[in-house]
C-alpha cells in the first residue's frame, strides 16, 4: 500500500471577522483561491495534476454557498477538470479534510489532492444558515433536554473542572503573548501567505495576523463580563459562576489554509520533499450538552491507535474554542505547559471555523520543524459533542 505525505502547508493571515477586519473586502471564494494558488506556486506542482479539493467550511450559505472549493479553484485560474468537495465537521471540518485526503491517499484513489478550509465569518456570520430553526428535532431535544449553546457548554466544562475565571484570563493572556513572541520571531513567517485585498480603485497586501493583542493582562481581561450569564441559563444553572468572557474564547475571524497531501511516489517522481505524514487519526463522539469534552476520548484513542504515549508527543495542539477547553483536557493529561498550543490557538489567531483545522496542522508543523519535534498531536473539540484528534510526525529536520 502506498503511503501518503504532507508536501507542504500554508495559511492566510487571521483577520477579524466583521466590517473593518483586513479581509473583510475580499469574498472568501479569492481568500481561499489565492491560498490554493500561493501553495501550487511554491512547490512548482501543475494544478493539472491535483485530483480533487477538498475544503471545510461550516457556513454553507450565501457566500460560501457554491462549494466554495470549486470556485476557489476556478477563480484562481486552474484547469476546470479539477473537482472539489465540501466537509462539515463543525470547528474539526478543516482537519477532517485533511484526513480525508489522506485517507484518499492511502486507498489509491489520489495520488495529488489538496485538502484545507475557508471561512469569511464577516461576511457570512456564525450561524447564518439556521435561519431561527431548530437544528435539533424534537426527538433529539426529548432525549438531551439539557442541550445548550457552546459557551454554555464551555461554562459547564469549566465548573466541572473547577476553573477560576483567573485561569481562564490567565490562559487567554498567555496565548496572545504567545502568538505575538512567535510572530516578532518570525515563526508564522513561512506558513503565511500574503493576500491581496481590493482597496477602492487598488488593492493593499495583508501578510500578518491582525487578531494578536500582545497587551492582553489577567488584569485587563478581569475588565469584561460574562458573555453567557443570561436567562435562562442562570436560571438553570444557579450553581455556576459565570466566567467565560470574549476575551477568553476565541475570536471570530476570516482566513483560510491548505495543504497539498500526495503519494509518497508521486511526491518523489516531482522532486519533492514531503514534509510530514500522518500516524494515526479518530474521531468520536461525546456528551452533547457538556459537548466541548470530546478531545478526552479522541485524545486516547489516537495515542491508542498510534501506538504512542503522551509523553511521546513534543507540541499539542488543542482549539482554544474557549479557555477552558485546552486546561481541562491538560488536567486529564498533565503535561508540561510548554508544549500546549506553544505558539498561541485561536484565543490569539482566532477560529474562521472551517479553516480552522487545517490551520491548526499548519502552524503545527512549521513548529515541530522548527523546534526539532518529531510528533504533534493536534484534537479540536465540535459542536454536538464531537472531536478529531490527529498525530502527525516531521519527515524534515528543518524548514527548506
Amino acid at each position: 500500500m502506498t503511503g501518503a505525505v504532507i508536501v507542504d502547508a500554508v495559511r492566510s493571515p487571521m483577520g477579524k471577522g466583521k466590517a473593518s477586519g483586513s479581509l473583510a473586502g475580499l469574498h472568501p471564494v479569492d481568500l481561499l483561491g489565492q491560498v490554493l494558488a500561493a501553495l501550487l506556486e511554491r512547490n512548482g506542482v501543475d494544478p493539472a495534476l491535483v485530483e480533487d479539493v477538498i475544503v471545510g467550511c461550516v457556513g454553507q450559505v450565501g457566500e460560501q454557498s457554491a462549494t466554495p472549493g470549486r470556485q476557489a479553484w476556478l477563480s484562481a485560474g486552474f484547469p476546470d477538470h479539477v473537482p472539489s468537495v465540501t466537509v462539515e465537521r463543525k470547528c474539526g471540518s478543516g482537519q477532517q479534510a485533511v484526513d480525508f485526503a489522506v485517507w484518499g491517499v492511502l486507498a489509491g484513489a489520489y495520488d495529488v489532492v489538496i485538502a484545507g478550509g475557508v471561512e469569511s465569518m464577516s461576511r457570512v456570520p456564525m450561524g447564518s444558515g439556521r435561519m431561527d430553526a431548530d437544528p435539533f428535532g424534537p426527538r433529539t431535544r426529548a432525549r438531551y433536554p439539557g442541550l445548550v449553546p457552546q459557551g454554555v457548554a464551555a461554562e459547564l466544562v469549566a465548573a466541572k473542572w473547577g476553573l477560576t475565571r483567573e485561569r481562564l484570563d490567565a490562559y487567554a493572556a498567555e496565548s496572545h503573548a504567545r502568538a505575538a513572541a512567535a510572530r516578532a520571531g518570525g515563526a508564522f513567517d513561512r506558513e503565511i501567505v500574503p493576500i491581496r485585498v481590493p482597496d477602492g480603485a487598488g488593492e493593499r497586501v495583508v501578510g500578518a495576523d491582525e487578531t494578536i493583542r500582545p497587551g492582553s493582562s489577567v488584569q485587563t481581561l478581569a475588565n469584561l463580563s460574562p458573555a453567557f450569564a443570561t436567562d435562562p441559563y442562570t436560571r438553570r444553572f444557579p450553581e455556576v459562576d459565570w466566567k467565560v468572557t470574549a476575551g477568553n474564547s476565541s475570536q471570530i475571524t476570516d482566513g483560510a489554509s491548505a495543504l497539498l497531501v500526495m503519494s509518497e511516489e508521486r511526491a518523489s517522481a516531482l522532486g519533492l520533499r514531503p514534509r510530514a505524514r500522518i500516524v494515526a487519526s479518530a474521531v468520536v463522539g461525546d456528551d452533547p450538552t457538556l459537548m466541548l469534552t470530546g478531545p478526552l476520548p479522541a485524545t486516547r484513542k489516537v495515542l491508542d491507535r498510534a501506538g504512542l504515549r503522551i509523553d511521546d508527543i513534543d507540541a499539542i495542539e488543542v482549539n482554544e474554542a474557549f479557555a477552558s477547553v485546552p486546561l481541562a483536557w491538560r488536567a486529564e493529561f498533565p503535561v508540561d505547559a510548554g508544549r500546549l498550543n506553544p505558539r498561541g490557538g485561536a484565543i490569539a489567531l482566532g477560529h474562521p471555523l472551517g479553516a480552522s483545522g487545517a490551520r491548526l496542522m499548519t502552524t503545527l508543523i512549521n513548529h515541530l520543524e522548527q523546534t526539532g519535534g518529531r510528533y504533534g498531536l493536534q484534537t479540536m473539540c465540535e459542536a454536538g459533542g464531537m472531536a478529531n484528534a490527529t498525530i502527525i510526525e516531521i519527515l524534515q529536520e528543518s524548514p527548506r
